[in-house]
């Protein structure tokens, strides 16, 4: 049988892709952004701003301090690069998410499976990038390859995986061919292609692409729901009748656009003490816009995929990146497996 011999989970944010000396590039959507949502409630750039002066999150926005993380967060990826490549997965199952790449009103599956033969990450053109927002166009190589690459699916997984989840009463949605999207060129969104460009440096390996609805209402999946597809996932690939060996990817990031740290805490701390009664009742309020990730995307359905029991794990050190007044993305990594001498995670 098939055995999950990885786990691995990352942010996707531009920042990581970004110089530091240009993430100011973003404050100008951030500014205009009218999803600023902090505690649960909706605010204005400026009135948020107000509130949160007392924090001097100015003193974290210098730029020593943004090339300090900066540098940090480069040396993480790196580990996870070389943990990737170290453990040498035959096959993957990447779970991320679709912000409005592939998926458009006409139709947003809460859960999709892709068990086509292949897909393609498509490169985006300069104008095509531009039209994603200020900012987004110089970190646009962390996920979009200089030329057009098709990578190969695990069809027989994948159909497996479909069927388990049917059996256990999800709703699954599949595709054999991603639609066109928004730039007309059937591509994997950003979300997988981070990975593939970041993590396997290119050199990608057969995967399944495993897609939650996490940003946009109303059939955005509760924190439980997508804890409970983890676990499904999970059931599904140990029964493949397969000697492969399986990496289970997640790519999401923790709160942002508005990092509030003391969540990011209690969701880290409820995975590494295995807190699956945590997990599942996190409030839904707490996770919208990009903090949806965390209910719906890579934590959840990582830890839910691998369970209690399953290997040690390790928690890279929490490093929030701000660019100006306000905050932004959380990059924290979890590897989990069994292949680690002295029964930790390499550093």
């Amino acid at each position: 049988m098939a055995k999950i011999v990885l786990g691995m989970g990352s942010s996707h944010g531009p920042m990581l892709s970004t110089p530091p000396e240009e993430w100011g590039q973003r404050v100008h959507a951030d500014k205009t952004k009218l999803e600023l949502y902090y505690r649960g409630k909706l605010y204005q750039f400026d009135d948020l701003a107000q509130k949160r002066a007392s924090e001097h999150l100015e003193e974290q926005v210098t730029l020593d301090k943004m090339r300090e993380h900066h540098a940090a967060c480069q040396r993480a990826i790196a580990s996870l690069a070389e943990t990737f490549a170290r453990v040498s997965p035959d096959v993957a199952v990447v779970i991320g998410d679709d912000q409005e790449e592939v998926f458009l009103e006409d139709n947003m599956p809460a859960f999709l499976v892709h068990w086509g033969d292949t897909f393609e990450n498509v490169p985006l053109s300069e104008e095509e990038a531009g039209r994603r927002g200020p900012g987004l166009a110089v970190a646009a190589w962390g996920h979009s390859p200089p030329e057009r690459q098709t990578i190969q699916g695990v069809p027989e997984l994948g159909r497996l995986m479909i069927d388990r989840l049917i059996e256990a009463d999800f709703d699954v949605s599949h595709s054999r061919q991603l639609p066109p999207g928004l730039y007309g060129n059937h591509s994997i969104p950003h979300a997988f292609g981070f990975f593939y460009r970041r993590i396997m440096n290119d050199e990608v390996i057969p995967n399944v692409p495993v897609f939650i609805n996490t940003f946009y209402p109303p059939n955005q999946p509760s924190m439980r729901r997508s804890y409970d597809f983890g676990k499904v996932l999970g059931e599904a690939i140990a029964a493949w009748d397969s000697d492969k060996t399986v990496a289970v990817m997640a790519s999401g990031g923790l709160t942002h656009f508005v990092i509030e740290e003391d969540i990011d805490r209690e969701v880290l701390d409820a995975l590494k003490n295995r807190d699956e009664a945590k997990l599942r009742g996190l409030r839904s309020e707490l996770f919208n816009a990009g903090s949806s990730e965390i209910q719906l995307g890579g934590h959840g359905r990582r830890a839910g995929t691998h369970g209690p029991g399953n290997g040690p794990r390790r928690l890279r050190p929490l490093l929030p990146l701000r660019r100006r007044h306000r905050q932004r993305h959380g990059l924290r990594h979890l590897d989990v497996g069994r292949d680690w001498r002295r029964g930790v995670a390499p550093g």
